[in-house]
């Protein structure tokens, strides 16, 4: 994308003014997005991201700028002007470029780009006729496409000369169901870092009817009672929660500050022991995976936490030096406009010995979380707030009524504590995940877990 002798020449110009390391991040993007809505087309917009970002540190400080000009003379220009918020002396040191090879572990069959627009568009029709004809209170259903075609370029002044390819894919729907005035919406949106034959390996519409049944049976539920007891939070997207009230508090954006509640405290038992947690970059194919981050760092397996006890954070190359450790392969941007920083991957709880059944049959009175919707949390303190999409009440050691409106609120680290059984039936979900360097592709996921005690916001007490 640039030549050896431009990239020297930017890398010296950065650190003319007494930098100690300086990066260069080129992105060349395309993407496609659709939109339908009740069955007809209503967005397609198909686009390209290009530009580039230079970063310079000097000890612990750190600049970074970014420009849409590429020619030698732009991109100096750009170098010089962060450079000129640093002040000392050249380093005087030669830069010497030496090729990465990168490992690939997310084959691409079907090039999105070479996928004609009315194949995409039949796929969505396929998800909209299937969740609009689940039932007859299904009044709305939207259903999104996107694809994203990144290519990376990534170089710095310790030698690192590095390009690398990211192709998604993803479908998201959404149903609406509608009774006596009130509406409940639930919503799917598998992807993975693919090409199109994604959908060769989904069922779209097994996934619309999902949607429509969950948000059917939440519109003839009735609301949730509040109170402190038993939660068991169902695989998959509900891993959401460890993602937002733990993970976050485990990047080093948060931890190199003392910023997080698990700051300092590696080696300590901050879980039950039921408790391994991963974030793993390398999992062919999961859509938050990355064959390199983006400084260029090979992705790997992290243990977070191993038997409840902590073992890791995820950390970016300028947070490795506060902190004094090594990077991990964690760091992320959502594109060239914004600086990397610490972030997740594929993010998860790993599987337990206890089955599904089990954990239900074991559980006398509690509320059955099937899935998890937003919510908010406070790194530093791990407070969090969630919505449950669909929840249901469990009896006796059974599945029983539907109910709406639960919120299920405390703080990270007790949860952690209070995981009492794990199954072994790990799944995952995708999202996008927002944070100071943008919004990127995650994975989340987690067996079906137990927690002995949750505080759930309902419209009613506990009974």
């Amino acid at each position: 994308m640039l030549s050896e002798r431009v990239v020297t020449d930017v890398l010296l110009a950065a650190m003319s003014t007494g930098g100690d390391f300086a990066e260069i991040f080129l992105e060349d993007t395309y993407n496609t997005q659709i939109r339908m809505l009740d069955g007809a087309v209503d967005e397609a917009v198909s686009g390209r991201d290009f530009g580039v970002g230079i970063r310079i540190f000097q000890g612990l400080k750190c600049v970074y700028a970014y420009t849409n000009e590429i020619d030698r003379e732009g991109l100096i220009r750009t170098a010089r002007e962060a450079a000129a918020a640093l002040h000392g002396a050249p380093a005087g040191r030669a830069v010497v470029l030496s090729r990465l090879a990168v490992e690939r572990f997310n084959p691409v069959r079907l090039e999105p780009q070479q996928v004609p627009h009315q194949d995409k568009v039949e796929v969505m029709k396929r998800a909209h006729l299937a969740a609009a004809g689940f039932h007859h209170q299904i009044t709305q259903v939207a259903v999104s496409y996107l694809d994203v075609d990144q290519n990376v370029f990534i170089a710095n002044s310790e030698g690192l000369f590095v390009e690398d390819r990211r192709v998604r894919t993803r479908l998201s729907i959404n149903a609406v169901a509608s009774k006596d005035g009130e509406k409940q919406s639930a919503f799917r949106g598998p992807g993975r870092h693919m090409g199109f034959e994604l959908f060769d390996r989904i069922d779209v519409e097994e996934i619309a009817r999902d949607a429509a049944r969950s948000a059917v049976t939440m519109v003839n539920a009735a609301y949730a009672p509040g109170g402190k007891y038993p939660v068991i939070i169902d695989n998959g997207f509900g891993g959401v929660i460890f993602h937002e009230a733990c993970g976050h508090s485990l990047e080093a954006t948060s931890v190199a500050k003392g910023l997080s509640e698990f700051s300092g405290r590696l080696g300590q038992k901050v879980a039950s022991e039921l408790v391994t947690a991963v974030d793993d970059g390398t999992i062919p194919n999961a859509w938050g995976s990355q064959n390199i981050d983006d400084e260029g760092t090979k992705t790997r397996r992290n243990v977070l936490i191993e038997k409840g006890i902590l073992k890791g954070y995820m950390i970016d190359r300028f947070n490795a030096r506060r902190m004094g450790m090594e990077p991990t392969g964690s760091s992320r941007r959502q594109s060239y406009k914004f600086a990397p920083t610490s972030r997740m991957t594929n993010t998860f709880i790993c599987a337990g010995e206890s089955t599904r059944e089990e954990i239900i049959a074991n559980t006398e009175y509690a509320l059955y979380a099937k899935q998890m919707g937003g919510g908010s949390v406070n790194p530093a303190t791990g407070e969090f707030n969630f919505a449950v999409a669909e929840g249901y009440m469990v009896r006796g050691g059974r599945i029983a009524e539907p109910v709406r409106g639960a919120t299920l609120i405390g703080k990270g680290s007790e949860i952690l504590q209070k995981i009492d059984m794990v199954a072994s039936n790990l799944a995952t979900g995708q999202g996008m995940c927002g944070s100071v360097s943008g919004s990127i592709p995650a994975d989340v996921g987690q067996p079906t877990i137990r927690v002995s005690e949750i505080t759930v916001g309902g419209r009613k007490e506990a009974k």
